[in-house]
């Protein structure tokens, strides 16, 4: 339980540095980028991935290619909804993410709709209206398109990512560990690249902020392996722990330490997305019949 714990908190505490960077001027551009080098520093010393065959990366280069590119993307757009909605509803946003990968192999590979998984569905799918709610005044400013805008990015962004590292996963016979070293280092190498055109001024707090951001991302990454490791048996608790457990915590930390404001439509969303992760994960434990 300890791995899901720091996983969790690791995941929260990318959503802070995010939050607290545009208050320090940290340009968010130059701190991603050199996440993705510390990110891989971290996974080929930590993890010793095995890319010794470069031809076992071939049949799923196309897959590689689509994760560089979205991997440093949807974070930027990630650092944009935690500035214009705050961390409660930008979390929430990403973790309800997981709905898209499950509609895609229903719909792509046949995979049973299950009353569990349907009203799993349909619970996720209204807790993302009600988190996208504003009031009708606000809605239709230039802000107010900005902040939706802004978080069905981040929920199409990880769900597509999602689906993503799931046909890696199929694909490729090589170890998790090689496939996310080629990732971030393609991710990397297009976060630079785009500084480079944009001939950026580096700044040396810039890049102290990316070697912190670097640390939590990969950290959350690795702890969230490791509890899968411990947990193999069980993967649903994690499942549904890391995901109920991000929600959770980001509502208090939004809330409570920068208090964010979030209205009584958003808090049901909130409520309906965690009782749509338990129906997902957890409902066909109490109710088999359901499964």
């Amino acid at each position: 339980m300890t791995y899901l714990i720091f996983a969790v908190l690791c995941s929260v505490a990318v959503s802070v540095f995010l939050k607290i960077s545009r208050k320090n001027q940290i340009q968010i551009a130059q701190a991603i980028a050199v996440n993705y080098i510390v990110a891989t520093l971290m996974t080929w010393f930590v993890l010793q991935p095995n890319i010794k065959s470069v031809s076992e990366y071939a049949a799923s280069a196309p897959i590689f290619m689509a994760l560089g590119i979205l991997l440093p993307v949807v974070f930027i757009m990630m650092a944009r909804a935690v500035e214009r909605a705050g961390i409660v509803k930008s979390d929430a946003a990403q973790r309800l993410s997981l709905f898209i990968p499950i509609v895609w192999a229903l719909v792509f590979f046949g995979e049973m709709l299950t009353p569990a998984r349907g009203l799993g569905v349909v619970l996720a799918f209204v807790a993302l209206l009600c988190l996208l709610y504003k009031p009708a005044s606000k809605t239709f400013s230039s802000n107010g398109k900005g902040v939706v805008t802004a978080l069905l990015g981040v929920w199409l962004g990880y769900g597509v990512i999602d689906i993503l590292f799931k046909q890696l996963a199929k694909l490729d016979k090589t170890a998790f560990a090689g496939n996310l070293f080629v990732v971030f280092v393609l991710a990397g190498l297009l976060m630079f690249a785009y500084l480079l055109f944009k001939r950026t001024k580096w700044q040396l707090k810039n890049l102290l902020a990316g070697i912190v951001l670097g640390v939590l991302n990969f950290g959350n990454i690795l702890f969230y392996v490791r509890a899968h490791q411990v947990f193999k048996d069980n993967p649903t608790l994690v499942f549904a722990g890391m995901n109920m457990g991000v929600i959770a915590l980001g509502t208090l930390v939004g809330a409570w330490a920068f208090r964010e404001k979030i209205s009584r439509v958003n808090v049901v969303g909130i409520g309906l997305a965690m009782a749509s992760i338990f129906c997902l994960f957890y409902l066909t434990k109490f109710l088999p019949q359901w499964a």
